[in-house]
Parts: structure tokens; C-alpha cells; sequence
């Protein structure tokens, strides 16, 4: 059965934005962005809410916005084929190798298990996450926490009153200082 990951860039005291909206601090350096290239190999479809989708459109298009260097290029030659679902009550069109999703969450998610396809549903977004995690559909929680501080935001984890026990799978550190953490939800 396909894997559900929630993986997003988070500061160290836990937020995806910060306060103001701005997650510039999120940038990843050379080495990281290599990091995720590798990892978006392993996903075979991408759950979005809105705002996730909206902000990564520029992918869509980037190739035709030089100079791009070789591994933006690389990002965009996996991102733009890659099948999306966009969750979204605001939308009534998406652009590229997207769809708008058609049932709620669990539906989707069970339909997309269903299906012979390989690699991980991946979801992005904080919104969405904090819905399938409340839900208990995520397997794999995966950080790329940077050393920063922004004082509040969004949260990469859902504010919820209830316990998931998690297992160390794997940390990588960067030379940057950014920490890779990724942890298996024990069911």
C-alpha cells in the first residue's frame, strides 16, 4: 500500500511560515535542494491545498524563465509531469498535471491507495496536513527543520489534543545547518 508523507520546510520552533507570512527562510541552499530533487523522485502523486498549489504554479511555467540553473531545471522536469490533486473550495480551475480533487480527503487518499500506481502520496500545505493527520492518514512526517526562529505562524503540526507515537527512521545534516528528520507514525 502507497505511503501518505507530509513533508515541508519548518522553522526550529515549528511553524512552515512565519507570523507575517514569509517563509523566505525556507530558501534551501544547493545541498538541500539537491535533497528534495531526490526525494520528489519518490512521490507518484501530490496532494495541495490551495495556497501550497498556488504557490508552487511557478513551476509550471519556470523552464520559459531563464537562467535556471541545472538543478531547477531538474526540479521542474520532475514537478511539472508529477499528478497533483488540489484541494481547494475556492478554485474552479487548475493549471498543469493537476485536478481538483473530486471527494473529501479520505476518499481521495483511499482511492489513490487503491490504484496500482507507485511512489507516495505526498501532502503539502499545513491546512490539508493538519486534516489528514487528524484523521490518521499520514504514515511519514518529514522535516527539513532550518535554524531559525520566527516566533509563530502557521504550525507544521496540527494543534490537536492527541498523542501519535513516532519512530526515528532517518536525519541527514546539512552543512548548512538544516537537520532532515523523517518519522513513521506507529499504528
Amino acid at each position: 500500500m502507497r505511503n501518505v508523507t507530509y513533508s515541508m520546510s519548518v522553522s526550529l520552533d515549528g511553524y512552515i511560515v512565519g507570523p507575517d507570512g514569509d517563509f523566505d527562510w525556507g530558501t534551501p541552499d544547493d545541498e538541500v535542494f539537491r535533497f528534495w530533487i531526490d526525494g520528489i523522485r519518490e512521490v507518484g502523486v501530490h496532494l495541495l491545498g490551495r495556497r501550497l498549489y498556488e504557490t508552487m504554479l511557478y513551476w509550471e511555467t519556470s523552464d520559459q524563465d531563464p537562467p535556471l540553473d541545472d538543478a531547477e531545471l531538474e526540479w521542474a522536469a520532475l514537478w511539472k509531469p508529477l499528478p497533483k490533486v488540489v484541494f481547494s473550495t475556492t478554485l474552479s480551475t487548475v493549471q498543469g498535471n493537476a485536478r481538483l480533487a473530486s471527494g473529501s480527503l479520505v476518499e481521495e487518499i483511499e482511492r489513490l491507495r487503491a490504484e496500482s500506481e507507485e511512489g507516495d502520496i505526498a501532502i503539502g500545505g499545513a491546512t490539508l496536513a493538519a486534516e489528514a493527520a487528524a484523521l490518521d492518514l499520514v504514515d511519514e512526517y518529514r522535516m527539513m527543520v532550518y535554524p531559525v526562529l520566527v516566533g509563530g505562524g502557521i504550525p507544521f503540526f496540527p494543534q490537536r489534543e492527541r498523542r501519535v507515537d513516532l519512530e526515528l527512521v532517518e536525519t541527514h545534516t546539512f552543512n548548512s545547518g538544516v537537520l532532515f528528520s523523517r518519522y513513521r507514525a506507529e499504528r
